[in-house]
Order: structure tokens, then C-alpha cells, then sequence
């Protein structure tokens, strides 16, 4: 059954020729990582945990976390280098119902969360430069962008590659200019006193820095999206284990960096009032100017992580049609460019109808939620295959096994455990507020993270699976007239 299951994904993953080098898999792990987090989330964090040391703590250990998970899903890569990752990590690991629970999450809220997330920092930070102030305004452009990387990426993986390895070459780049520029000429300019300030809190709890992780685990992901291009990527059992974990070494590298530079100019007040922690810094070493280049380096980060993720993203679609899990046509592969052009249209069209009636933080807080269980699950699934699939050819084996996987998997519990509980919580004491809010994009009346909605709609991807193998198993019995 097995031999079967392997065979059958070896001629569909054929479909998709693997012209992704080393260089292209790398920037597109740290283009769809280094997003709009490390220059906006800092002050939802900062707010959360007001002290520099448990501060930087949260950083290190969201990389610590990040690295455990990267070293697990690194063997899974080499070992089954096909598209869609993540989902057949699931599969292959836990059968057939998780890795549609993935697909379905994907389809649902994570893909076109994460993409309107994205794509309305990219529209705040262009209207800005141009001095246009119309919030309604930011939706329509976010909405303009998401089609735009559609279009590369249907256009074809070369130029979707092209336009990932020039946006991760000028964000990192930039992000290494400030963080020397800060140590380097430090501080010339007094940051003038924010508008509206907001009141620190003098102290934290553990829920609130439980929360606070959710935030900063939005910063970090990125680094298992290279998995859903494993079927595009050249020698994939090399390739995959270098990108993955370089990759993540990398952003680690530089979002703590770049976080000793923000503090060494700025205290933490001053970041939890900042939206634009980085352009404050710039202030700080060389006046407007610095505001206006941080500006630029914050579009070009947001579109080329939109990028990314529309790289990404659309072949976990892909992945669940090729396996009977959704509908064919989404399988679909475009006979002159090479792509799936079909999901990557799905994709597009979702996340223009999120963007256009969420927010920012709603957007963010969903994806984090939605899919983190699913990197547990799929980091679980390095004991199960090993166990059931002992002779898997495997280039690369998770460093520090089996204790680095159940590093990561518990600290992805105590996330969402956190989360549901304070969540519950909130809404047992104020039910319609808190589903009011939920349902039609308005402010919580509490600091939530959204969970419990997150969760209802990830398992009400159970009875969706079952209706789905019921119709199919009845369209299967059907007798074909081509046979008649």
C-alpha cells in the first residue's frame, strides 16, 4: 500500500519540473520569513513584555523554537522532497484526514490570512509615501498587489524566483545597514514624542507573554514554506536540509540583531509607541531621511514576502487535488508556463475577499493559530515515519532526535493552549461582544487572539472530509458512459 502511495506521488509530482537552485530555495525561506514583523511587530510585543530582558528573551526563544522545528521538518524534506510539503508530511505521517485538516485550514483562513496580512502593510507603507490618507484606500491597493504576484508566479517560477531573490537581497541588506549604522554612528537625532502615546504597563503576566508569542511566532514563520515547492526544487535531498536550516540560521541571525540595534537607540516605551520601530531607529541615527528609506525597505520587504507566499502557498491546493482530496481542476498546470495556475488564481481571489474586510492584526493572529499546529503535527510526523518507514531513504536526520522535535511540539502547545484558554475565558464573560467582533472585523473589547473561531473552523474541516470522500466514493460508483 505504501509502494503504491509512493509510486502515485512520484508521477504527479512530474508535473511541476524542479528548476528551483540552492540560492532561489534560500531566498525564498528568508524572503517569505523577513516580511513586515521585524519592522511593526516589535511594538505589540514591546507592550506585551515591557522589559528589555524578557524582551529579548521572547526573541531568542522564538528562534530557539523556530530552529527546533526547521531541524525536524528537514529530514521530512529530504526524505519526501514533493510539492506541497507540510501536506504530505501529514499524509504520509497520520493519514489522510490530517493532511485535508491542513488543506482545508489553508483554503480557509492560513493562505489568505497570510497574504492579506502582508499585502496591507505593503498598501499602508506605499500610500504613505505618496501622502495619500485613505484607509479604505489601503484595501483596494492590497487587494491590487495580491493580483499583481499572482501574475508573476502563473507567469512562470523563474520569474516569481527573479522577483523573491531581488526583494531578500534588498531587505536583508538594508535590515544589515541599519543594524550597523546603529552601533556604528548611534543616535544623533531626539525622537520626538508620538502623538497619541499609550500607556506601558509596569509589569507582565505569563498569559501575556504567551500572547506576546503569538505575535512574534507571526515574525518568524516562514521557514517551512519552502517545504510546499519541494517538488520544484533541484536535488532536492541536498538542497532542502541546506536551505532549511541556513535559512532559518539567517533570519534568527539578524532578527536578533536587529533588535539589539532598536533597543540600543530606542528604550521600550518608545518601541511599544512606535508602529515602525525601524524607521524610528533610522530617526535616530539621520533624521527623515532614514524614516523615508526604512519606508521603502518595508514595501519592498511586504511585496517580496507577498511574493513568497504566493510562490508557496497555492501548491498545498495543488497538492490536496493531485491527491483526490479536492477538486481536479485545481491540479491543473498551465501547458505553457509550468505553473498551477488554477490554485494560484484560488489563492489570489481569496485573499483579495480577506483583505477587503479584515484587519492587519485579525489577519496575522488567525494565521499564526491556524497553521503552527499543523508545523507540530507535521514535526510529529518524524516519529511516526521513522517507525513505520524505517528503510526511508533519508539524506539528512534531525540533529538532537527525539528530543528536538518534542521541544517544539510542546512549546506549540503551550502557545495554543495559552491562547484557547485565555480566549474562553473571555468569551464565557462577555459571549456577544466577543463573537460580534469576531464575525464583522470590529475590535475585541480584550486583548484576543481569536482562537476559539481560528479552532471552530479548523474542525469543522472533520465533517467537510467525510461529506468529501462520501461524494466522491457515490461519483465513483456511478456507472462511466464512455465504458457503455
Amino acid at each position: 500500500m505504501e509502494t503504491t502511495s509512493q509510486e502515485n506521488i512520484s508521477q504527479v509530482r512530474s508535473t511541476l519540473p524542479r528548476t528551483l537552485g540552492l540560492v532561489s530555495a534560500i531566498a525564498v525561506l528568508i524572503g517569505s520569513t523577513i516580511g513586515t514583523g521585524i519592522f511593526r511587530s516589535p511594538a505589540g510585543i514591546a507592550l506585551k513584555v515591557p522589559h528589555e530582558g524578557p524582551y529579548l528573551l521572547l526573541w531568542a526563544l522564538g528562534g530557539f523554537f523556530s530552529l527546533c522545528g526547521a531541524l525536524t521538518l528537514a529530514e521530512l524534506a529530504s526524505a519526501l522532497p514533493h510539492t506541497g510539503g507540510v501536506f504530505v508530511y501529514l499524509r504520509e505521517g497520520w493519514g489522510r484526514l490530517p493532511a485535508f485538516l491542513f488543506g482545508w485550514s489553508e483554503l480557509t483562513i492560513i493562505r489568505a490570512s497570510a497574504l492579506g496580512a502582508v499585502s496591507t502593510v505593503f498598501a499602508e507603507y506605499l500610500l504613505r509615501l505618496l501622502r495619500i490618507d485613505s484607509p479604505r484606500g489601503v484595501h483596494y491597493v492590497a487587494a491590487g498587489a495580491i493580483l499583481l504576484v499572482a501574475v508573476f508566479n502563473i507567469l512562470g517560477v523563474k520569474l516569481g524566483a527573479l522577483v523573491q531573490n531581488l526583494t531578500t537581497a534588498a531587505k536583508y541588506g538594508a535590515l544589515v545597514i541599519l543594524v550597523v549604522a546603529a552601533f556604528v554612528i548611534g543616535g544623533n537625532n531626539s525622537l520626538p514624542p508620538p502623538a497619541q502615546p499609550i500607556e506601558v504597563p509596569s509589569n507582565t503576566t505569563l498569559v501575556m507573554f504567551g500572547l506576546a508569542f503569538i505575535s512574534l511566532l507571526w515574525v518568524y514563520d516562514g521557514w517551512a514554506d519552502v517545504t510546499f515547492l519541494s517538488g520544484e526544487v533541484k536535488l532536492p535531498e541536498r538542497n532542502l536540509p541546506l536551505t532549511i536550516i541556513g535559512g532559518t540560521l539567517a533570519v534568527i541571525a539578524i532578527y536578533l540583531l536587529a533588535n539589539f540595534a532598536y533597543l540600543h537607540l530606542l528604550d521600550i516605551p518608545q518601541i511599544a509607541n512606535s508602529k515602525l520601530v525601524a524607521a524610528n531607529t533610522a530617526y535616530r541615527i539621520i533624521g527623515e531621511t532614514g524614516v523615508k528609506l526604512v519606508s521603502i525597505a518595508v514595501m519592498i520587504s511586504a511585496f517580496g514576502t507577498l511574493n513568497g507566499s504566493m510562490m508557496t502557498g497555492p501548491r498545498i491546493f495543488f497538492a490536496m487535488a493531485d491527491d483526490g482530496l479536492f477538486f481536479k481542476k485545481i491540479a491543473s498546470v498551465h501547458p505553457r508556463f509550468k505553473t498551477p495556475h488554477v490554485a494560484i488564481s484560488l489563492a489570489a481571489a481569496l485573499a483579495i475577499i480577506f483583505v477587503m474586510i479584515r484587519s492587519f492584526e485579525q489577519l496575522a493572529d488567525a494565521f499564526v493559530l491556524a497553521i503552527w499546529p499543523f508545523y507540530a503535527g507535521a514535526a510529529g510526523a518524524v516519529y511516526a515515519l521513522r517507525r513505520k518507514r524505517p528503510d526511508l531513504r533519508r539524506a539528512y536526520r534531525t540533529w538532537g532526535y527525539p528530543i528536538t522535535p518534542a521541544l517544539f511540539i510542546l512549546a506549540v502547545a503551550l502557545l495554543i493552549g495559552n491562547a484557547l484558554i485565555e480566549d474562553v475565558g473571555h468569551a464565557a464573560r462577555d459571549n456577544f461582544a466577543y463573537y460580534r467582533a469576531l464575525f464583522t472585523g470590529g475590535t475585541l473589547p480584550y486583548d484576543s487572539s481569536g482562537a476559539l473561531l481560528v479552532f471552530t473552523i479548523v474542525l469543522a474541516g472533520i465533517p467537510a472530509y467525510f461529506i468529501w470522500n462520501s461524494v466522491q466514493t457515490r461519483r465513483d460508483r456511478l456507472p462511466n458512459p464512455a465504458k457503455l
